[in-house]
């Protein structure tokens, strides 16, 4: 008699959040699911939308298994054995700034937007006070919450620190990117620290965005620069931002239209990354 064939199960047909998935097979998931995001944000946005266009997206971003099935690939990439998630940049950061040794000003208020995990700063505990958030919530401790739908009345000047990590880069429309980090800049104490961290390719190899142009960017919306890090191969680019002492000022409209619309910056075989503003 002949073998009976197992049938072979999806990479994202499982609910464990265990390194059994590949490194390979967790970055081609997530990547086909920004590609199929970014397609959906441009149908529904177009003055005439595919209805089979949109569906046929629709269909495989749940063929994949939805929203669940990234953050499951996700969460597998910051396990222990893959270097743990990006938030030990920013705690040694924190670190390095003298931060840890603030008994007297009391914890510093972190909001962490796209908290896969409830406990990312718990070895920080005595010193950060973290209100984990995402879109969909895996745990009663994380906050679910659309960052780009909080009431900015309520959250003015709230914050110490922001961390917006693999986050503005899985926004579809780079308007919404920009209207992100305006948010996050409202959000913020004076003196607040943003924490962005983005794959390396989304400034490194993209036709809109370089280094520079996002320093730039960053300094119209009232950011400084106090620490950067990424490497020449590597797979992550962070950067950590104060809130201007000025509070980002009143930009001139030309600076402003500067980045609401798309200029080019390199040319060849080019992602096509790019954060606007509103």
């Amino acid at each position: 008699m002949p073998k009976t064939r197992k049938k072979k199960l999806p990479v994202t047909n499982t609910d464990r959040a265990s390194s059994s998935s590949t490194p390979t097979s967790s970055r081609t998931v997530i990547r086909r699911f920004h590609v199929l995001l970014k397609k959906q944000g441009q149908l529904k946005n177009a003055s005439s939308a595919n209805a089979e266009a949109l569906g046929e997206i629709e269909r495989e971003i749940d063929e994949l298994g939805g929203l669940a099935a990234y953050q499951r690939m996700s969460n597998v990439g910051q396990g222990n054995d893959r270097g743990g998630g990006s938030e030990k940049v920013l705690i040694q950061w924190l670190i390095d700034m003298g931060l840890r040794k603030r008994e007297a000003k009391g914890k510093l208020r972190l909001l962490e937007v796209g908290a896969l995990r409830p406990d990312n700063y718990r070895t920080c505990m005595s010193w950060i006070d973290t209100t984990p958030m995402d879109l969909r919530s895996r745990h009663p401790s994380i906050v679910e919450q659309d960052f780009l739908l909080m009431n900015g009345d309520e959250n003015r000047g709230k914050w110490d620190i922001i961390s917006l990590s693999l986050v503005v880069n899985f926004v579809p429309d780079p308007r919404d990117r920009g209207r992100m980090l305006r948010l996050a800049h409202s959000m913020l104490a004076p003196d607040g620290l943003l924490f962005l961290a983005l794959p390396l390719p989304c400034v490194e190899n993209s036709r809109y965005l370089t280094f520079d142009n996002l320093q730039s960017l960053m300094n119209v919306l009232g950011f400084t620069e106090v620490e950067r890090k990424w490497k020449k191969g590597g797979k992550m680019a962070y950067w950590l931002y104060r809130k201007s002492e000025n509070d980002g000022g009143s930009p001139d409209r030309k600076s402003l239209d500067e980045y609401r619309k798309k200029n080019i910056c390199r040319q060849g075989d080019r992602n096509n990354f790019a954060i606007l503003l509103p």
